[in-house]
């Protein structure tokens, strides 16, 4: 149980829970005292001019007398029809009642209230309070005669209607308080059941794939953000689930790869420790052999290095690579290569062609390409090379009127020990690396490459890289 409550107050729909109870808390007490604040004061601003007036009322009956006597305001005051006042106190200028119609009738005592004492001194003065469901409110005026105080006017009221008014509104904004309340807890409730449902998928989601399974995909309706979460899930796991295979296919492909050399090797070794009497030439036929296959070893370890080192993101050494130049060191290298395989090498270069590339990456890029070219050509076939600028990229063509490679092929043959025809390639010495590290090597350097079939016969790769700049680093 201790547990439970820990993970439930760690958990999102807790946080939630509470940051929502906060804002609810804050918006009802808001809700609750501000119109019942702005009420009281309207309320008392309403009573304040009401007296005020009455009070001007009063003292301008009374300044028609003569002086102020207890008769002549009581004279004057009861000509006065319609004030809501309930006690009307008149003063001389040192505060003596002369009229007063509150039940304590404090006429010929000096009454020395706080509102009076200011009315006296010249100023008018207004308090007001609410208590018990009732406005009580007073207010005070100078009575001036030829701009000399002569007396003062107290009035004092008790308003249980707008009290009546005020706690109706307090009851109104309560009901209102709590319907809102129990709407917005069982809005709170719906929204927060399905968000913690979403979210619980993404994370069961996320566990199954880390336990493995990467087949394992989240279905979510909805656009919003946890729907392109789920979709992002999707598209992440599609992508481990592909780099998984092709990881499982590289190690048996690497190891059926290592294996055939190897296994001739200790063929031909047994062979030669098992027969005693074998002769020097056959020895030596042997050993040939094997030297054949520890070559194959060697060029199958130098490509697996070249890919880890491209997987690793090694720091690309760019320069100032002359695409005339390297292709026809590449050519006098291919040249008998090609002599043997009765293939013709053609090239169509453009003088004066920098790329931004390393050397040995662009002598490795033209090598495989024109290798495999002439390798998979027909005798008396051709392979053309050209070179030329297109904007701020130095493009290159090897094209060849060789097999060709099939159209649904096509996407895969820059895959790692992909081969078309897998027992041709294996006569050929391929191993299916070389346009996975040509493929790897254009992209490190920023450019692009692709491949189609002639119309002719053949095929033709394409690779486009950044021509070099001026003053670049």
């Amino acid at each position: 149980m201790v547990r439970l409550r820990w993970n439930f107050a760690r958990s999102l729909q807790a946080r939630l829970a509470l940051g929502y109870s906060l804002i609810i808390a804050a918006l009802l007490v808001l809700m609750n005292t501000y119109p019942v604040l702005m009420t009281e004061n309207l309320m008392f601003r309403s009573r304040q001019t009401a007296l005020q007036n009455e009070a001007a009322l009063v003292i301008n009956t009374l300044t028609t007398a003569e002086e102020l006597t207890p008769e002549t305001v009581e004279q004057a005051v009861a000509g006065l029809d319609g004030l809501d006042a309930q006690r009307i106190l008149v003063t001389d200028e040192m505060g003596l009642a002369l009229y007063d119609t509150g039940e304590e009738k404090r006429v010929g005592q000096y009454v020395l209230a706080g509102e009076i004492v200011s009315a006296i001194q010249g100023n008018d003065a207004f308090s007001s309070f609410y208590q018990d469901g009732v406005f009580v409110s007073s207010a005070a005026s100078p009575v001036m005669n030829r701009s000399t105080v002569v007396g003062a006017v107290f009035l004092y009221e008790e308003n249980s209607t707008q009290g009546l008014l005020l706690r109706e509104l307090q009851h109104n904004l309560r009901l209102i308080s709590v319907v809102v309340c129990l709407a917005v807890l069982a809005l709170f409730g719906v929204f927060s059941i399905g968000l913690t449902r979403r979210v619980n998928a993404l994370l069961g989601g996320i566990r199954t794939v880390r336990e493995g399974e990467y087949t394992h995909r989240i279905t979510m309706a909805g656009h919003d953000e946890l729907g392109q979460l789920a979709d992002e899930f999707n598209q992440l796991t599609r992508r481990l689930q592909s780099t998984e295979e092709e990881r499982r296919r590289f190690v048996s492909d690497a190891s059926h790869e290592l294996k055939t050399p190897l296994a001739s090797i200790k063929l031909m070794t047994d062979s030669i420790l098992q027969d005693e009497n074998i002769d020097r030439d056959t020895a030596r036929e042997f050993v040939a052999d094997i030297g054949e296959a520890a070559d194959r070893l060697i060029h199958i370890s130098q490509e697996l290095l070249a890919l880890n080192r491209l997987d690793e993101g090694r720091q690309v050494n760019q320069e100032a690579v002359v695409m005339k130049a390297a292709v026809d060191k590449v050519l006098r290298m291919l040249s008998p290569l090609a002599e043997e395989a009765g293939v013709t090498l053609e090239t169509k270069l453009e003088d004066g062609l920098l790329a931004a590339c390393g050397q040995e990456d662009m002598n490795q890029i033209l090598r495989n390409l024109m290798e495999n070219a002439i390798k998979y050509n027909v005798p008396g076939g051709q392979v053309m090379v050209s070179v030329f600028r297109r904007g701020d990229s130095v493009c290159l063509e090897v094209s060849d009127t060789g097999v060709g490679i099939p159209e649904e092929d096509m996407p895969r043959i820059f895959e790692r020990f992909y081969r078309v025809d897998k027992a041709r390639s294996r006569a050929a010495g391929g191993t299916g690396l070389g346009l996975s590290i040509v493929r790897d090597t254009v992209h490190l350097h920023g450019g692009e490459i692709s491949v189609q079939a002639r119309e002719e016969a053949g095929v033709c790769f394409s690779v486009t890289l950044p021509a070099w700049k001026e003053g670049q680093p």
